[in-house]
């Protein structure tokens, strides 16, 4: 049962606090971080195309091995998915159900930061390589390129054949893996390939890889993190050092995205009841602002060392009562669209994270119908036009998670792009050609359909052009125009 808003108030003056993040600093009272670079938009071919200009990142956290699965979990069916706004999705329906939640309460009316950073700008030439890229994408290629699946973390040569045949944009390194670097290296060198291969463009290579429990790789070169709890008990250089090392790391081994940091806040006395997050120490601090001074850290320091970042899970999994890995009826019935608990997200957006995670749970006071992932009164209205975010929104785990058991698996797919996300994450590699048979589908259907499959694609190749991943030679950057 979701309880009343209580311990979620920061300490007198956290908001001018956070404004102060527009200004340059975040002043915590316990240390002060700079915030990152600014970035742009772009408006790339005749796609309708916004452009994240930043290092490439990607997040998730489905029902993979974060944490053990409950002994005992509360289920309710999802109701029905409803037709996201403009694009007039014809998704067909999952099974009506309905939820029981506990009273709400109300929340601070102050206003969240909004003003976006926006990471280094794309130079004119990789602005050009996107469009190039994006033009020579058949539609059912860039279907492929808003996917991205999952793969054992110690064998991911196991999913070229998926990669290959469905042209997918990214895999996900799901489990828990003791291979080596050098060794991983070398096969997602050869999985890199392949795409190269297929499409001409490169993978995004995701990890979970926040400390703790949720930590995916831990063999030879890898750098071992605490959990985020201890994380964030250490000082701004402590962090900001160990941090670099770890993302330094991972991105020698081709790793492009670290699906973190987590951006949620838990109150202390939530900490015993919140499953997917307080139960297993994820979260970097109890207050708002605590947590935001940590994820603004991770995420300069990570962008710094060329690898990638996703803050999740958007709009916050703090306060809920149960995981969408093991159940339906994960729900927040406390956070609005100006709820203090946004302002780690906001901090994330204004540090230049080129990926934000949607969360799968449901929040009553921002969207009455729908999940988070298939919302877009949250992903669009709140995350893109509220907080200003121009970069890549990845899904949660859309292929395992008990949360989403009710809807048909192309819907899934069709639904989180049809709200405004970019980059469909599922744990399950099989589940790929269902999920791009059902964009293609939806596309032939509609026309505004079709320009969002396209704009979602064009920022996913974009991410890529900035991170490095993709290059044009000069003869085609001359062909092309801005």
């Amino acid at each position: 049962m979701i309880m009343g808003n209580r311990n979620v108030r920061d300490a007198p003056g956290t908001f001018a606090r956070a404004r102060a993040w527009q200004a340059g600093r975040v002043p915590t009272g316990r240390r002060t971080t700079r915030r990152g670079p600014r970035s742009a938009q772009l408006a790339v071919t005749a796609v309708v195309l916004t452009v994240t200009i930043a290092v490439a990142g990607c997040s998730s956290s489905g029902p993979r091995d974060n944490e053990t699965p409950p002994t005992t979990t509360t289920t309710a069916s999802l109701t029905t998915v409803a037709t996201p706004g403009s694009t007039s999705l014809a998704l067909g329906s999952a099974t009506p159900g309905t939820f029981t939640v506990g009273p709400g309460a109300s929340t601070p009316t102050t206003p969240i930061p909004t003003t976006p950073s926006t990471p280094a700008p794309l130079t004119p030439a990789q602005a050009r390589c996107t469009a190039v890229v994006m033009a020579s994408l058949s539609p059912t290629e860039r279907a492929g390129q808003v996917l991205m699946v999952g793969v054992p973390a110690g064998s991911a040569t196991s999913v070229t054949k998926t990669v290959t045949g469905y042209a997918v944009g990214g895999i996900f390194l799901r489990g828990r893996s003791t291979i080596s670097a050098s060794s991983l290296r070398q096969q997602l060198a050869a999985v890199q390939a392949a795409s190269r291969r297929t499409t001409g463009v490169a993978l995004h290579v995701a990890v979970d890889q926040e400390g703790g429990k949720v930590q995916t790789l831990s063999g030879k070169g890898f750098v071992a993190l605490p959990t985020a709890r201890t994380q964030g008990s250490w000082t701004t250089s402590a962090l900001r050092a160990r941090i670099t090392a770890s993302a330094k790391a991972l991105r020698a081994a081709g790793i492009t995205v670290n699906l973190a940091p987590v951006a949620d806040t838990v109150a202390v006395a939530d900490i015993p009841r919140n499953p997917p997050i307080g139960k297993v120490a994820r979260e970097y601090g109890h207050t708002p602002s605590a947590v935001a001074a940590d994820v603004t850290t991770v995420v300069a320091a990570s962008r710094a060392a060329g690898l990638g970042t996703a803050a999740k899970h958007f709009p916050g999994l703090g306060r809920v009562r149960a995981n969408t890995d093991y159940s339906s009826s994960a729900v927040d019935a406390v956070t609005t669209a100006k709820d203090p608990n946004l302002a780690p997200f906001a901090a994330a957006v204004t540090a230049g994270t080129p990926m934000v995670m949607i969360a799968s749970a449901r929040y009553p006071r921002l969207d009455s119908q729908r999940i988070a992932a298939f919302s877009p009164a949250i992903v669009t209205t709140l995350l893109r036009g509220t907080m200003k975010f121009p970069g890549v929104a990845i899904s949660d785990d859309l292929g395992a998670a008990k949360a989403l058991a009710a809807v048909p698996v192309g819907t899934r797919a069709a639904a989180f792009i049809g709200a405004g996300g970019d980059l469909v994450l599922t744990v399950r590699a099989d589940q790929a050609p269902a999920m791009r048979k059902a964009l293609l589908a939806q596309a032939a259907r509609s026309a505004s359909f079709t320009r969002r499959l396209d704009q979602a694609a064009g920022r996913v190749v974009a991410s890529k052009v900035a991170a490095g991943l993709v290059s044009c030679t000069p003869a085609q950057l001359a062909g092309a125009t801005d």
